[in-house]
């Protein structure tokens, strides 16, 4: 190969690599991580700091899910740390259906100030 043809090469995969975008665990929604579905959710309280702030925003909470459904694991991913405890809260009380071994995934809590 001649080196003008290697280069556009090299170019080309160099533009792809960059242009494809990578998915993170972050990213992904609870519908794409966790396989099983919800039988449980428990809605967080608006924390009253939060409300007289009029703090709103989302929560995300990566969760382990056991086999019998409980949470095993919570832990915060991003959000306002003022609404983070009350997400982390209600994550802990959420239900899933039985799975033969553990789950992970991301759930978001939208915190809006009434």
């Amino acid at each position: 190969m001649s080196r003008k043809l290697l280069a556009i090469l090299f170019a080309a995969i160099a533009i792809g690599t960059i242009l494809i975008p990578c998915k993170s665990a972050a990213q992904t929604s609870q519908n794409d991580e966790i396989l099983r579905r919800a039988k449980t959710k428990v809605q967080p309280a608006y924390p009253e700091l939060a409300k007289k702030m009029q703090i709103s925003g989302t929560v995300k909470v990566e969760v382990v899910v056991a086999p019998n459904g409980t949470v095993k694991e919570a832990r915060i991913v991003g959000g306002h740390p003022v609404l983070a405890t009350a997400a982390l809260d209600a994550a802990k009380k959420w239900r899933f259906e039985p799975a033969p071994s553990d789950s992970t995934g991301v759930i978001d809590f939208k915190f809006e100030p009434r």
